[in-house]
């Protein structure tokens, strides 16, 4: 757990050096993985900025833009790791902080705003055995601060499915057909909606949703994450 950094004496979340200001020492913050140079629509990592990926080219995706502060790297992927997977929550609502300032800073670049935020959903028995929707925890993290409501009820995830960590790229996509319902349709006429979620990795989750809400009359779909997962090999 990251309680020390809520204790009197507090250090950084990770050197452990005494950091009185904030939970990651500047030093330790600029070593981060920040994302950088990306795709304009998905953000997959690119050597020059302000172009699109080759597959955003050949397939436009049905969201319109991704936003994610850093790539999916080390020590990045092991803070989000102990958030999801070890209910670490200090260190998911500090990970949330940093994503709230990105998310300031694009609105302010020109990013449109969105009417609603909606978490990516889990399954019943999932949400069972971890005991929390980290998604879900993001988005309400983030709609005080920006002003965005969060109605994570909104998003469904009724049927079973495998988890994608075990899945190769085409066995996402084939896997999330039908995964996901809507329980109001109605809400979502002419809403620009951001969805919310820790990692995006080959997007199929965010194509899935997408349709389904550009479907339920939504006009614009984008994707907010804490990182982004490379090319493999990059």
């Amino acid at each position: 757990m990251v309680y020390q950094w809520l204790k009197s004496v507090q250090t950084c979340l990770l050197c452990s050096d005494p950091s009185p200001e904030q939970p990651i020492c500047p030093p330790c913050e600029l070593e981060l993985p920040w994302l950088g140079a990306h795709c304009r629509i998905c953000a997959l990592p690119l050597p020059v900025s302000g172009q699109h990926c080759g597959h955003c080219l050949r397939h436009p995706p049905s969201f319109s833009r991704v936003e994610a502060p850093w790539r999916f790297a080390f020590p990045v992927d092991s803070l989000i790791h102990r958030f999801k997977h070890r209910a670490d929550w200090p260190c998911g609502r500090i990970l949330a902080g940093q994503l709230q300032q990105h998310l300031e800073h694009a609105y302010s670049e020109g990013l449109e705003r969105p009417d609603l935020l909606l978490p990516v959903p889990l399954s019943a028995s999932r949400l069972q055995a971890r005991g929390f929707n980290q998604a879900e925890m993001l988005g309400h993290w983030l709609s005080r601060p920006l002003g965005i409501p969060c109605p994570a009820h909104l998003l469904q995830r009724p049927r079973e499915t495998p988890a994608q960590q075990q899945l190769g790229a085409r066995a996402r996509w084939r896997n999330l057909q039908s995964a996901f319902a809507l329980l109001r349709p109605d809400a979502l006429q002419h809403q620009h909606v951001a969805l919310v979620d820790d990692v995006m990795t080959t997007g199929a989750t965010a194509e899935s949703l997408a349709r389904l809400l550009i479907h339920a009359g939504a006009r614009r779909v984008d994707l907010y994450c804490l990182a982004r997962t490379p090319k493999p090999g990059d």
